[in-house]
């Protein structure tokens, strides 16, 4: 099974970071705003999906999206370019 971590932008620019084995469906969570989808977006909903990349397993992917939290909004946004 594959795993990814992606970045979603909100309607107001903010940058959410999460993991996740099916993107598409993950967005959609989101955006419906029941139970599965994440509170960040209860005040600032999803627009679009930013960035996104693979990993081997669950907890590699856990790891990643910790370092990625860790960065400034700068780096993130030099993330999202590349």
């Amino acid at each position: 099974m594959s795993w990814f971590v992606y970045m979603i932008e909100t309607k107001s620019g903010k940058l959410y970071t999460g993991i996740t084995t099916d993107i598409d469906r993950r967005f959609n969570e989101h955006k419906k705003l029941k139970t599965k989808g994440a509170k960040f977006f209860r005040s600032d909903p999803p627009q679009k999906i930013v960035y996104q990349e693979n990993s081997e397993n669950r907890s590699s992917a856990l790891k990643r999206e910790a370092q990625i939290k860790k960065l400034s909004r700068k780096e993130k946004l030099q993330l999202v370019a590349k």
